[in-house]
């Protein structure tokens, strides 16, 4: 963990201290039909509604990290963020429910661009990879932490979720506005004359976008893991109790063994990790098809969650080697978006698959698509990496 900025740490702290927190999405669900009485069709809606909305903070949030600065829009994410949590928690009737819930995916996820845009104007090229890496790696401690705090929360009170997660991610926004500086590269000129970032610029960039294509294929696989995955589990036995003990394995692996995955993937080019990221992902859910057993789920999922080990500090590192300096966040923030999209079709997608045509044809088409992704991975050139 040596050689990486101390304001690197700060951002890295913040992370963990954020998602500790992080106690709403995993619980949204649960507490909209236990809490509020919605029915599942409901809740369900709600959810997407959450996605929607983070699929808009990519492009905005990635704007305003390159227009005003990083460390102000990432301030202004975290307190904006901190409030529709509240508002959400507080919110009962349904279209208020719906426009909260809209809200928070918003802001919830505003600061994304301008945290890792800001990671890669601090952490020197060479370097980028490790400190994306070991941002992943808080992230999912945090989730650890997060997970058990919830369900603790959860039977006391569902608003103490609510007021948790506002509680730590106010408590990110703090240490942020303490110990990190403005880290765009034009932060000393006035704002009026930086570079004007627009959304449309990475889209015109042909190489950013083969990348972002291929990625996004992976992420709609992925992204099956808590879409359709659960759903095919319970069809074959497997209970909600031991669903959830099965995807704990996912996080587990990524906290034991993240550290170790970022010295081996920093000897190899980026394109060859990727392929083998997105081959991992790819057999790794088409192997559901071939049993159905709780050992064979957790071998597929240990083959996942090392596509994922590969691809999750590359991933970003990428977007940041291929982004001009004045424009990281809006690369990042397109990034984002092919997250939040992807997460959107997953289930649209995924569902009616397993539902018409069986689980064959669900997993089957999860190892092609990933292996689309990986030969457009193959065949991407790189381009020399920005400093």
């Amino acid at each position: 963990m040596r050689g990486l900025p101390v304001t690197f740490w700060y951002v890295w702290a913040g992370a963990l201290i954020n998602r500790l927190g992080g106690f709403v999405y995993t619980f949204l669900a649960l507490y909209l039909t236990q809490a509020r009485k919605l029915s599942v069709a409901e809740a369900g809606l709600m959810v997407s509604l959450y996605g929607a909305g983070s699929i808009a903070a990519g492009p905005v949030g990635g704007f305003f990290a390159d227009r005003v600065g990083r460390r102000a829009t990432m301030l202004a994410g975290y307190a904006l963020g901190a409030g529709a949590m509240l508002n959400l928690g507080f919110a009962r009737s349904r279209w208020h429910i719906a426009l909260a819930t809209l809200l928070l995916g918003f802001l919830n996820d505003l600061y994304r661009p301008a945290q890792q845009a800001t990671v890669a104007d601090i952490v020197p090229v060479a370097d980028r990879t490790r400190a994306y890496g070991y941002l992943y790696w808080a992230v999912n401690l945090g989730f650890a932490g997060a997970a058990m705090l919830a369900g603790f929360l959860a039977d006391f009170n569902y608003t103490w979720l609510f007021v948790g997660d506002a509680a730590t991610t106010l408590a990110c926004g703090l240490l942020i506005y303490w110990k990190v500086p403005e880290t765009h590269p034009e932060r000393h000129i006035d704002a009026d004359a930086r570079a004007r970032p627009s959304p449309l610029i990475p889209l015109r960039d042909a190489s950013y976008m083969a990348f972002i294509v291929a990625q996004f294929l992976c992420i709609l696989v992925f992204t099956q893991s808590n879409s359709t995955l659960p759903i095919d589990m319970r069809a074959h036995g497997v209970s909600p109790k031991l669903y959830g003990t099965l995807i704990a394995l996912n996080g587990l692996l990524i906290v034991a063994f993240q550290p170790l995955v970022i010295k081996v993937v920093q000897r190899f080019p980026r394109t060859r990790v990727l392929v083998v990221g997105a081959l991992m992902t790819g057999i790794g859910f088409g192997l559901n098809a071939l049993g159905h057993s709780a050992g064979w789920y957790a071998f597929t999922i240990l083959v996942w969650t090392g596509g994922e080990l590969a691809f999750s500090p590359v991933t970003p590192t990428v977007v940041a080697d291929l982004a001009p300096p004045s424009l990281r966040g809006t690369y990042q923030g397109v990034l984002q978006m092919a997250w939040g999209l992807g997460s959107c079709l997953a289930p649209a997608l995924g569902g009616p698959i397993l539902g018409r045509f069986g689980n064959h044809a669900l997993w089957g088409g999860c190892f092609l698509i990933c292996l689309v992704s990986a030969t457009l991975h193959g065949f991407r050139r790189e381009r020399p990496r920005v400093g």
